[in-house]
């Protein structure tokens, strides 16, 4: 198959593209000259962090410091476009929800706190202390248990410390995050097997590793910044070994827009030496195959008196290799190449990077999590790492690339569903509570409380959460059934359109403006994908003189919830977030001693990984080599006439937001509804390019799932396996439809048929 039978990108990542993309939308959001400083500022000590992806801020920054992911939600986020009580005069809400969630945020920041008025079906200015003394009457009525508090993913560490905070006093652990949509499957996965929840690796370990090992991560459009690293790497002669069923132009090749030499010849770099299409689901069949070829070259290497696997650190270090190795012997390269969708060749050429690298980093992303057999492909790429001993030392380990800027430090701060991950002993201690000890709710559950009625009310800090979960039409209709909704929010977005009975849009500052509190300006702090705690200051002019910190806001409503607790200081912490760090140096001393001092730190202080230090909290004491179920993660079989459709994000989006139509790194222009399809799959269907075309989920549950208008591509992509967009086509995703350990909803394999 020729690129040119398919839509496709010929440029590479970064380079002119990017700084086009750039330049864009900030023609579009008629940014002001100021906000040239806030980039500037954005991912340097003493500047501020991103608030799109995660990826670490290393201390030798460059002199701009941010991709065009990055630079894209900046200059949204600092937007002249307001949304104001006006607005909201001239529109009912039923009226706006006919309106595309491009057009939704075009509107521009919120302005005012807005009350829902159901008789008029529009949202009303109300005051502030007319909201939270509503708010904290209605909280009151309801049961804590039936309340959930969902958090982003894009939160503080202070804010999120005092939201958890909020929640166990208020009564309840229903505490489901972001991360429970895409890499709860990590937090869970990488606990089960090397006893530490998030990755191992360091930036430092980049500067010195021999492979990458990349599985089911887009870098060039979720976590541009990356690119450098993996470019630097490269060129001291690092082999990057990719394997994603789409061919994503940021693990092709780059062009780093930072290089005026680059820029100015268009010399690219060429980022993975190999580029393998696995069929969505296959990864654990590939990996499969290369532990396969692991084993062959460890028996031709014990002839010769020497090992490929490295022994020691397997018997001192690792239980269950046994089992492992007798079901890698017995698994037939027919079954792997069957599942996979790679030959047995290819597969080999992988592995021996693998054999011949002494250093070895394993990556993966959401093409891993988001599988009902998530924690069986993570843990196969751990049982990869563990043959040779690649994880604990230097330029080793396994690193989950994460999305939103601040989601896994949500979790090391107490938001979580999951008490035993929480010190509540001691937060009973600190504040002279009980907290409560019964397990909350997750995404999934909280999802199937509101369809059910058991959840009643529902506040979010931040996100877009009706539109980012799975059923979409099941759950719309469920969420007007709650009494209380609360949207803690910058810009509105299609789920500040379906409301309770009583609901509130309360609008926040932006983590670039300026925050002012009775102690001065604040500062606040955030963890990146590398477990590297990073203080940021915003120093934009706020959009709006009536907004609110996300942090004001949480002590605001707990503050009109909660009885007095003289251990419970919400004014005081709204006064001053350096005390609210001196509560999380409390709770978590180990990790955050010295919080304040530190916090400032180029490259972020570290909080430390026992797994890296190869202290293994596991059950066994050690890290653990596991047998997978099955060799496809689907979670389904393959049928005549059935896909694997896995959903993805543009290079114009990030998460739910959409800031424009322009997929750049895939060649797709104008328009979200598509259906990305292999041309040999189109003949086969008989479908035309343009054609217009709808997708069934083909589950039987009872419940008809359909998405029409979806305009056909070619695509290049493996046999039985197409494309299309998130969160545009959540509606095929059934709830039920989820990883099996973490209820991770699996978005990149979804059963479905084309129905022409």
């Amino acid at each position: 198959m020729s690129k040119n039978e398919t839509v496709h990108y010929d440029g590479p990542a970064g380079g002119w593209g990017s700084v086009r993309g750039i330049a864009r939308i900030f023609a579009k959001e008629l940014n002001s000259p100021a906000v040239a400083d806030t980039l500037r500022r954005q991912n340097k000590p003493g500047g501020f962090m991103c608030v799109s992806c995660a990826w670490t801020k290393p201390a030798d920054h460059h002199p701009f410091e941010f991709g065009e992911t990055g630079a894209k939600a900046t200059l949204w986020e600092l937007t002249t476009r307001r949304c104001t009580p006006e607005f909201f005069a001239k529109h009912t809400v039923t009226e706006l929800r006919g309106w595309k969630d491009h057009d939704l945020e075009q509107e521009g920041r919120l302005t005012h706190p807005m009350r829902y008025d159901r008789d008029s079906d529009r949202y009303v200015p109300c005051g502030w202390d007319e909201a939270f003394s509503a708010i904290g009457q209605e909280l009151k009525a309801l049961d804590p248990k039936s309340v959930v508090f969902y958090a982003s993913g894009r939160a503080s560490l202070e804010t999120s410390y005092l939201y958890a905070l909020f929640a166990r006093l208020y009564g309840h652990n229903n505490l489901p995050d972001s991360s429970n949509m895409c890499h709860e499957t990590t937090s869970v996965g990488l606990k089960k097997v090397i006893g530490a929840s998030v990755g191992t690796s360091v930036y430092d370990d980049f500067s010195t590793c021999d492979a990458i090992f990349f599985f089911g991560q887009n870098t060039g459009s979720n976590s541009p910044r990356f690119l450098h690293p993996l470019q630097a790497a490269v060129k001291r002669g690092c082999k990057i070994v990719t394997f994603n069923p789409v061919r994503e132009k940021g693990l092709e090749t780059m062009i780093n827009p930072q290089s005026p030499t680059e820029m100015l010849t268009g010399k690219e770099t060429q980022i993975s030496c190999q580029y393998h299409q696995v069929k969505t689901g296959g990864d654990i069949a590939a990996i499969m195959g290369m532990c396969k070829h692991v084993f062959a070259k460890d028996d031709e290497a014990k002839q010769q008196g020497r090992n490929v696997i490295d022994r020691d650190f397997v018997e001192q270090h690792t239980s269950g290799f046994h089992a492992f190795e007798e079901t890698v012997r017995a698994t037939s390269w027919d079954e792997i190449e069957r599942e996979s969708g790679l030959e047995r060749a290819a597969l080999e050429a992988a592995g021996q990077v693998y054999v011949d690298a002494e250093r070895v980093i394993g990556i993966y992303g959401m093409g891993l999590t988001q599988q009902v057999g998530g924690f069986e492909s993570i843990a196969m790429l751990v049982n990869l790492l563990l043959l040779k001993g690649n994880i604990g030392r230097d330029g080793t380990g396994i690193s989950p690339v994460r999305g939103h800027s601040n989601v896994q430090g949500q979790r090391t701060v107490g938001i979580s569903e999951k008490p035993e991950l929480v010190p509540l002993d001691k937060l009973a201690e600190m504040f002279d509570f009980e907290p409560p000890r019964e397990k909350g709710v997750n995404t999934v559950e909280a999802c199937e409380g509101i369809v059910d009625g058991s959840i009643r009310g529902f506040v979010s800090l931040g996100g877009n959460f009706v539109r980012a979960i799975p059923d979409h039409d099941v759950m719309e209709a469920a969420w007007t059934k709650m009494r209380l909704t609360v949207q803690i929010a910058t810009k509105l977005n299609r789920s500040h359109l379906i409301n309770g009975e009583v609901a509130y849009l309360l609008p926040c500052l932006g983590r670039s403006e300026e925050d002012v509190q009775e102690g001065g300006p604040q500062t606040v702090s955030m963890e990146d994908s590398l477990s590297c705690i990073h203080g940021s200051v915003g120093k934009h002019k706020p959009a709006s003189e009536h907004l609110l910190s996300e942090l004001a806001i949480v002590a605001g409503l707990a503050k009109a919830t909660l009885p007095p607790n003289p251990k419970v200081k919400w004014d005081e912490w709204r006064g001053d977030y350096g005390k609210v760090r001196d509560l999380i140096e409390e709770t978590y001393p180990d990790k955050f001693h010295d919080f304040n001092k530190r916090l400032f730190t180029p490259g972020g202080f570290y909080r430390g990984n026992s797994a890296r230090e190869r202290i293994w909290k596991t059950e066994s004491g050690k890290a653990e080599f596991t047998v997978p179920e099955a060799l496809s993660a689907a979670g389904f079989e393959d049928r005549d006439g059935r896909y694997r459709l896995m959903t993805l994000r543009s290079n114009d989006q990030f998460n739910t937001t959409i800031y424009g139509y322009s997929d750049r790194l895939r060649g797709i222009e104008g328009t979200r509804n598509v259906l990305l399809i292999d041309p040999k799959e189109m003949e086969k269907l008989g479908l035309q390019e343009g054609q217009l075309v709808g997708l069934q989920t083909d589950i039987e549950d009872g419940r008809e799932r359909k998405v029409e208008g979806l305009k056909v591509l070619p695509f290049q992509l493996p046999d039985g396996c197409v494309a299309g967009y998130y969160p545009e086509l959540n509606p095929l995703i059934p709830l039920s439809l989820h990883e099996r350990l973490s209820q991770t909803p699996a978005s990149k394999a979804v059963p479905i048929r084309i129905l022409p």
